[in-house]
């Protein structure tokens, strides 16, 4: 436990986190400092030092009894606690000074929303598992997913619902068409035939179809050469690509979180909502 001196410094995760960018959006400054102890281990004199308040208005604020409304305060909270830029951003703050200086007062580039990479599928596996297993929503664009959520032991599958009344998550599943011209160039690309790239769709969609009885789940196909893999967990996406010679989970992996401003998410997310406007559901 560092002395109330000390300075806080919140590991990057940590501002990466669903509950720590929820409570930013809602300028819920209790759950902010609250977060801020469970993170950084920081005591409520070491908050208070670091935002220049009293250690007595710091505890009325992390128990509910008094708000944070002025954005002078806001301003001296997040430069006490050091936030990157984009938790500024969420809270509704410019860039800290050293990024404003002798720049424009917004600059996309001062709130990534790539938040980390990953050099290949299976090193962001146990993340985007925890992901799935907390959210709402699940969006996924692949060619067959059989590696993704086919199969009992692929990546996604355990994070499904399994029976009637399981928690409330709604699937969407994109799976290039097995009958499709675009399937066919696929398979010539990777140097597999047609008919086992296409036997390997239909699966997915099988399997997926034993399920469709616990939740939300839809299947849909579309016939365009796929270009993005995407998994979407509410407000966070693990981004990859096909190309010539690889598949989807041989490529690196981007993590993009969803910003006020930014481009990348949005975007991803508007192309997964066409994808599957212009496909045939199948589930």
């Amino acid at each position: 436990m560092g002395t109330a001196l000390e300075p806080i410094e919140l590991p990057d995760w940590a501002w990466e986190r669903a509950e720590v960018r929820q409570a930013l959006r809602a300028r819920d400054m209790g759950a902010v400092f609250r977060h801020v102890q469970q993170y950084a281990g920081a005591s409520q004199a070491r908050i208070a030092t670091a935002a220049g308040m009293t250690q007595a208005r710091v505890n009325e604020i992390i128990n509910g009894r008094r708000e944070v409304s002025r954005l002078d305060v806001y301003e001296r909270i997040a430069n006490g606690l050091r936030m990157p830029d984009d938790a500024r951003h969420l809270l509704g703050l410019a860039a800290g000074r050293e990024r404003r200086a002798g720049g424009p007062a917004f600059d996309l580039a001062a709130f990534p929303e790539v938040v980390r990479v990953y050099g290949a599928q299976h090193s962001a596996a146990e993340e985007i598992q925890q992901q799935a297993r907390e959210a709402s929503e699940l969006d996924v664009l692949a060619v067959r997913g059989l590696g993704l959520i086919g199969l009992n032991d692929s990546l996604l599958r355990a994070c499904l619902p399994r029976e009637q009344g399981g928690r409330g998550l709604r699937i969407r599943v994109a799976l290039l068409d097995p009958d499709g011209d675009a399937l066919a160039r696929r398979a010539a690309e990777i140097g597999e035939s047609t008919e086992s790239l296409a036997g390997g769709v239909r699966l997915t969609e099988a399997r997926l179809r034993e399920l469709a009885g616990a939740g939300d789940i839809g299947v849909w196909r579309y016939r365009m050469l796929p270009t993005w893999r995407v998994i979407r967990t509410d407000s966070t996406m693990f981004v990859g690509a096909f190309d010539t010679g690889w598949e989807g989970h041989e490529s690196a992996m981007y993590k993009v979180m969803a910003t006020p401003h930014g481009p990348l998410f949005r975007g991803f997310r508007r192309m997964f909502e066409a994808v599957i406007d212009g496909a045939q559901r199948t589930v």
